[in-house]
């Protein structure tokens, strides 16, 4: 469906907003009050917003991350792609912001640049990429965490108007390591048929846990509830799908 982006998170809440996993390989540069990280994954879809973004074929991703002390963040998230009537074969996002504590609360603002480098737009095609504006809270109650993320975007991908996203999820320890997940969620979109799709609701449940050599396996369910009819032109994109990911900081 030539012009249509079909949406860039293999981990529902982490990309693109990039904060670092706990145990996340990093390095210090003291003088300067900064940390680097960097965590690459391999997963079998890229799935972001419950649609796939490589038509149900393996991902592999990249987040970088420099973090002052002071609460100022950069970082980049890359993925290969697969769209139907292009030739975008791969993403790369840019982020930063500020993240602070207030009022017992882990609070996170800040912008995402969505790109799409090699993307060679042909007549009739939309424009792939656009800005987000992000605010992101969580909060800790003993082992379960409560997390909530607001998204705007004065012209979405396809140049489809305004798009709103409204996000709330939790995160459980359990025993052995494991960390049970769910997400809800809904997308609004301005001018819907630009973009090829309905607003949609879509959801995750997940479960991951660390293992030896640093690495942490992953495994997800996503779904929508947009039919297939309503799924950019009849596409399998927005079905349920199990998503399997590993993933390992340095």
């Amino acid at each position: 469906m030539p012009g249509r982006r079909l949406l860039p998170a293999t981990l529902a809440f982490a990309a693109p907003f990039l904060a670092a996993a706990p145990g996340a390989a990093q390095i210090r540069l003291d003088g300067a009050g900064l940390t680097l990280s960097a965590t690459p994954t391999l997963a079998t879809d890229y799935v972001f917003r419950g649609i796939s973004q490589t038509r149900g074929r393996p991902a592999i991703q990249g987040t970088v991350e420099l973090a002052h002390d002071g609460g100022l963040y950069l970082g980049a998230f890359a993925s290969n792609v697969a769209f139907a009537g292009n030739d975008a074969r791969q993403e790369v996002d840019v982020v930063g912001g500020y993240r602070f504590e207030a009022l017992g609360i882990a609070w996170d603002v800040g912008g995402i640049l969505y790109t799409y480098p090699g993307y060679n737009r042909q007549p009739g095609q939309e424009r792939l990429e656009f800005f987000e504006a992000a605010l992101r809270a969580s909060r800790a109650f003993g082992p379960v965490k409560v997390l909530g993320a607001f998204h705007w975007s004065p012209e979405f991908s396809a140049r489809s108007g305004n798009g709103f996203y409204l996000e709330g999820g939790l995160d459980v320890s359990l025993p052995f390591e494991f960390t049970a997940s769910g997400r809800v969620a809904y997308q609004w979109i301005e001018r819907n048929p630009r973009w090829g799709a309905p607003d949609y609701l879509w959801y995750s449940v997940g479960l991951s846990r660390p293992i030896p050599g640093g690495f942490t396996l992953s495994l997800n369910w996503y779904d929508t509830n947009l039919s297939r009819a309503d799924c950019f032109g009849g596409q399998k994109l927005c079905a349920g799908r199990v998503v399997f990911g590993v993933s390992r900081p340095f």
